[in-house]
């Protein structure tokens, strides 16, 4: 009907529009209302029949759902009455489970009853016997006193104490057979160990020497060494307290000093010197003090690779200088490091034999020494110095009480301390190991410089000539010229009543007065 009215006001429009009330005829207007009716009726029978068809597809569509929708809730009942049938037949199941559990329970607890009815009936004729036999025992026992004479209690102290001294005797001798078979077996033990120990680790001869050669490109550079009138030479011989040895050799220069320490100094200063070209008592002074300071880094640097090469971890960086100048200390003939090194690795082996910690004894056979090198004097024994510098850079106690006993001065109180003592002497007392001769002249060079250390106002002394001279250096501000003179005398004095020596001993003692200024 809608659709109707819109085509008539558009044809009333149309003709409206174009004046067509004014200019047609009323018959004209009359077939195109006729017209416009006729395609309505056609319209609205066309929207009429797709209506009925869009309405009889919704009504099927409708009626699909419904179908698949009931098909679906059919499904969903099925499967719910199949797990409620597994559920029934479960429950069926388990109360025919417990129906027979509890009849065989039933047939236990039967069993039970009449099993106990039997034992009880049974400790009831045990009872009855045992009643019987203790009559018949005591019975015997009357009997056997009077036949015996002895009551029981005394027969039967009697046997105990006859079993107990039997079991002596025999526990002493199987004691006795033990004792000598560990004896025997631990000696063969002991000399395995030691042996194969041994036999794992190479060995070096101790060399005395007391001299460095400083090798030169031409004999000219000996004159520059010296200096004009001996000025370098002896600037060099004061820095350093190394005597230095000029002679024929050739392209050679001899360096002659009990402490390698001192002869590596002036060793290094000299190439330095050589080197650079400038040689003059200003320069020499300058640069032993640098050299001096680069040989501390070094001693830091070789025990950092001592500790590495060892395997060992953890330890303290003043106990890894002491490591590194144990290179510069020698021991009866035989250098310190390479001596505590060889310690370090029977240590390691000797425990790795035993079954005992190889690290800590590698660790406390490296340490077992560090009280030789000091940097002052002390009067305790090497071992407790070294115990005591252990125990201040925190080592552990097996390590402390090994350093500290290897001499016996203290209690062994583990298993390390044993086996660096051994260990020790295995290293020292070894063919070729030590020299007594270089260490005993060492140690009179060591108490001469320090006869003039006494004395107040000495800055620094040094044993040269092989120990035939003494070389002390004196502070200006503290001694004077008359003063020095009779210092000399003194020293001299006091090495000849306090210690014994061969030939005689120049005693030199130097002043030197300085005056320095700075221009700016």
């Amino acid at each position: 009907m809608e659709i109707l009215i819109i085509i008539i006001a558009a044809i009333v429009g149309v003709a409206a529009g174009f004046g067509i009330a004014k200019f047609m005829e009323k018959n004209n207007v009359s077939n195109l209302i006729k017209t416009a009716k006729k395609d309505a009726a056609v319209i609205l029978k066309d929207a009429k029949l797709e209506a009925e068809n869009i309405k009889k597809d919704k009504i099927l569509q409708a009626k699909e759902k419904f179908i698949e929708l009931k098909a679906e809730h059919e499904q969903v009942i099925l499967a719910r009455d199949k797990k409620v049938a597994e559920v029934e037949k479960r429950v069926r199941d388990k109360e025919s489970q417990v129906s027979s559990e509890l009849a065989k329970a039933k047939k236990i607890n039967d069993d039970y009853e009449h099993k106990t009815k039997e034992y009880e009936s049974k400790i009831e004729i045990l009872d009855r016997k045992r009643e019987e036999v203790e009559k018949m025992h005591k019975s015997q026992l009357n009997q056997l006193e009077v036949i015996s004479g002895l009551s029981a209690e005394d027969a039967k102290d009697q046997l105990i104490e006859g079993l107990k001294a039997e079991a002596r005797t025999q526990a002493m001798a199987h004691i006795q057979e033990t004792i000598e078979e560990a004896k025997l077996t631990a000696q063969q033990e002991a000399k395995k160990v030691i042996i194969n120990t041994i036999q794992r680790v190479g060995t070096e001869e101790a060399v005395e020497n007391c001299v460095s050669v400083f090798n030169i490109e031409s004999d000219d550079v000996k004159g520059r060494i010296i200096g004009r009138e001996g000025r370098n030479i002896r600037a060099l011989e004061s820095a350093t307290g190394v005597e230095i040895i000029v002679d024929d050799t050739p392209e050679a220069i001899i360096l002659s000093c009990f402490d390698p320490v001192r002869r590596e100094i002036a060793r290094l200063s000299l190439h330095k010197l050589v080197t650079d070209g400038r040689i003059h008592p200003a320069r020499i002074e300058e640069i032993v003090a640098k050299t001096a300071k680069q040989i501390e880094d070094e001693i830091a640097e070789v025990g950092k690779r001592t500790v590495i090469d060892l395997g060992i971890h953890g330890l303290h960086p003043e106990l890894i200088k002491v490591v590194g100048r144990m290179k510069y200390r020698s021991s009866y003939g035989q250098n310190l490091l390479q001596h505590s090194r060889e310690v370090s690795k029977l240590c390691g082996i000797m425990a790795a034999e035993l079954g005992l910690n190889v690290k800590l004894a590698k660790r406390a056979g490296l340490l077992h020494d560090i009280g030789k090198v000091p940097d002052t004097e002390s009067d305790l024994p090497h071992a407790l110095l070294g115990m005591q510098w252990a125990e201040k850079y925190g080592e552990k106690e097996e390590v402390c009480n090994a350093i500290g006993a290897h001499h016996d001065e203290i209690e062994m109180k583990s298993l390390l301390s044993p086996i660096v003592q051994v260990c020790d002497a295995i290293s020292g007392a070894r063919p070729g190991a030590r020299r007594q001769v270089l260490d005993s002249y060492i140690q009179r060079l060591k108490d001469l410089e320090g006869v003039a250390y006494g004395f107040s106002g000495v800055k620094s002394a040094y044993a040269i000539q092989a120990g035939r001279e003494l070389r002390v250096i004196v502070e200006s501000e503290k001694v004077t010229d008359d003063n020095a003179s009779k210092l000399s005398f003194e020293i001299s004095q006091k090495i000849q009543t306090e210690m014994t020596y061969p030939g005689q001993v120049k005693v030199t003692v130097i002043r030197e007065t300085r005056a320095v200024n700075i221009a700016k």
